[in-house]
């Protein structure tokens, strides 16, 4: 199960349901794929495909929703 956080342009942040517990997003693009850990900072963990442009994009996307995607977090995976 992937559950969808938010789409914002070309951007799709998600969630995999049976990943690591360490709070973390994943934003795909159709360029490539971005993997942001949430703390103790936004901070990425692993990309592919993506330019510094588009990677750039992406975190300020996730710094822009960290609330709501924190939140989501919480409410799929219980805390």
């Amino acid at each position: 199960m992937t559950p969808t956080i938010l789409k914002e342009g070309s951007f799709r942040l998600f969630f995999f349901s049976r990943e690591e517990s360490r709070i973390h997003v994943h934003v795909a693009h159709p360029d490539g794929e971005a993997k942001f850990w949430l703390t103790p900072t936004v901070a990425l963990a692993t990309s592919v495909g993506l330019s510094e442009l588009q990677l750039n994009e992406a975190q300020t996307l996730v710094e822009k929703h960290l609330e709501e995607i924190q939140n989501a977090w919480n409410r799929h995976f219980g805390s």
